[in-house]
């Protein structure tokens, strides 16, 4: 059975706008596979009007190892999805939420390119900020292959962000990251849990976006991958991600 990339992205549109899990789309077409996964993806973004930027996933080295990948995924990041500082996040709206801290990077420029570095992106960057993502996998209890969290938008939904601050002489790799529930902390990690290193994993993208002659524009965000594991919230909770010399975001949820 052929894959009807229209129809894979009305499916998922449509568990969004239900609120309801869907079962993966691989138990129904096996032969999806990661490329085929992104025609998906950018038919989803074709449909999405304004980006924010985009997103990194599995940009831990052992994630990679665990699920059988030896690079990241990335998706888009809709500009619906931003939640504004101290603006709880409506839970009501998303089908099975999930938390996860990651390092930010706002562009100051646009960068674009096959050999982009990691020092490049540092130096195109305006600035570094503290996030939280809200994951909100549209498959039954995240069951998915990675082709399936490739066309779902790498389980993209919402995103809150911190002021960007600049960061002469900080070693992203090294800065400490504490993930709290509810005063409670759930997970700590080091920057160097996306890919070594998160300006490394923006790099991977750069070069990602310029086989499909794209790349990032002034303004845009990049989330560089989550560093810890995602915790699931519901109403009353609040998230608390801390990151040093970045500072701290906390997203209640209502």
């Amino acid at each position: 059975m052929s894959v009807n990339v229209s129809e894979l992205a009305a499916r998922l549109s449509k568990a969004v706008a239900d609120r309801t899990a869907i079962t993966k789309l691989t138990d129904e077409f096996p032969e999806l596979d990661i490329p085929t996964g992104y025609r998906v993806q950018r038919e989803l973004r074709s449909a999405t009007g304004q980006i924010a930027g985009w997103k990194l996933g599995v940009t831990s080295r052992a994630k990679q190892a665990q699920v059988g990948v030896d690079s990241p995924i990335y998706g888009f990041l809709p500009a619906t999805g931003a939640v504004d500082l101290g603006e709880p996040l409506d839970t009501s709206a998303l089908i099975q939420p999930r938390c996860e801290p990651e390092i930010v990077f706002t562009l100051g420029r646009d960068l674009e390119g096959p050999h982009i570095t990691a020092t490049d992106v540092v130096a195109a960057s305006s600035g570094v900020a503290v996030g939280i993502e809200v994951l909100d996998s549209r498959f039954v209890d995240y069951g998915f292959t990675m082709a399936d969290v490739v066309a779902d938008n790498t389980s993209a939904s919402r995103f809150v962000v911190g002021v960007p601050v600049t960061t002469p002489g900080v070693d992203l790799r090294l800065v400490g990251v504490l993930l709290e529930k509810n005063g409670e902390v759930v997970a700590t990690a080091s920057g160097a849990a996306s890919l070594g290193h998160p300006a490394a994993a923006v790099a991977w993208l750069v070069r990602q976006l310029a086989a499909e002659d794209e790349g990032l524009a002034a303004g845009q965000i990049v989330l560089s991958g989550g560093l810890t594991a995602a915790v699931p919230v519901r109403p009353g909770d609040v998230v608390t991600a801390t990151i040093d010399r970045l500072g701290s975001v906390e997203l209640g949820c209502r």
